[in-house]
């Protein structure tokens, strides 16, 4: 993995254009940090081994830190002008996040051409958060979501609408589950 991240990192030093990566290339990364990180652990630190070990970590840090902020600056480059980051070129992980930047960079954008052009600035009213439906599994206490509303308590079979992040949580440690809304 570790001539992988080396290569990449080259390639995207050496080009104007966001490189592509593999889908699950930041998913396997830290999968191999992370074996890295405990083999190390295990090893006499007296070794050559276990000192081998530790610079090929450091330099892997180094390059997973040089990487992301190479791909980083050229995708805010590219939502900056207005133009689109080819997604075949984007991580599973880059896509959700230029998805989330993109939006604020077009807003800067329209800004200034109100302004150039003589106009009042308009800036679109804030989003609302957005929800998921749920069904509790268990039984919780109140809790209070990302919205800063209290919700509940809950118990089994209650079904419920919160904010999305709080909803993920709650899936994430199986105490809830996503209610699928039928049109």
């Amino acid at each position: 993995m570790y001539e992988e991240l080396y290569e990449a990192w080259r390639r995207e030093r050496e080009s104007v254009e966001i490189q592509a990566l593999p889908k699950n290339f930041y998913t396997r990364l830290a999968d191999y940090m992370r074996n890295m990180r405990e083999e190390s652990r295990m090893l006499d630190k007296k070794t050559v081994r276990a000192r081998l070990m530790e610079r090929e970590f450091k330099n892997a840090k180094k390059l997973v830190k040089k990487l992301l902020r190479l791909r980083c600056e050229k995708s805010l480059d590219e939502a900056k002008a207005g133009r689109a980051v080819p997604k075949d070129r984007l991580t599973e992980e880059e896509e959700r996040l230029y998805a989330e930047v993109s939006p604020f960079a077009e807003s800067y954008q329209a800004l200034f051409k109100d302004v150039f052009r003589g106009r009042s600035p308009y800036v679109k009213p804030e989003k609302k958060i957005k929800e998921m439906v749920v069904r509790f599994l268990q039984e919780i206490p109140a809790i209070v979501g990302s919205d800063m509303k209290t919700y509940g308590p809950f118990k089994p079979e209650d079904i419920a609408t919160l904010p999305a992040e709080n909803a993920k949580a709650l899936i994430k440690q199986g105490v809830a589950e996503e209610v699928e809304a039928k049109s």
